[in-house]
């Protein structure tokens, strides 16, 4: 399988004590087939809001990247070095991390 198909779910507590969930993998587009779409997204969302997404350098078939990025995440958001913000987290997304 490959992130066209699944999609790497995360959660994060913010030291605040809110819940970000961090979501990592291929969005749906209505007007292209899915088995053509090449972008891999991060979305965060917090209380039921949108609250970023970046575009990332991982392609659909790097799925232990992605579940290593959403982790990196993850750990950045509950220490309080990362915001929930796009500019936060897209230095992180524009890299390839290690499993």
């Amino acid at each position: 399988m490959s992130l066209r198909g699944r999609t790497i779910e995360e959660r994060a507590t913010l030291p605040s004590g809110d819940e970000v969930v961090i979501r990592v993998g291929v969005l749906p587009d209505p007007y292209i087939p899915r088995s053509e779409l090449d972008t891999v997204s991060v979305e965060l969302e917090g209380s039921g809001e949108h609250l970023a997404a970046v575009a990332t350098v991982l392609n659909p078939d790097q799925e232990s990247e992605a579940l290593a990025l959403a982790r990196e995440i993850k750990n950045g958001l509950e220490s309080g070095e990362l915001e929930p913000t796009a500019g936060a987290i897209e230095p992180l997304a524009e890299r390839i991390p290690t499993p």
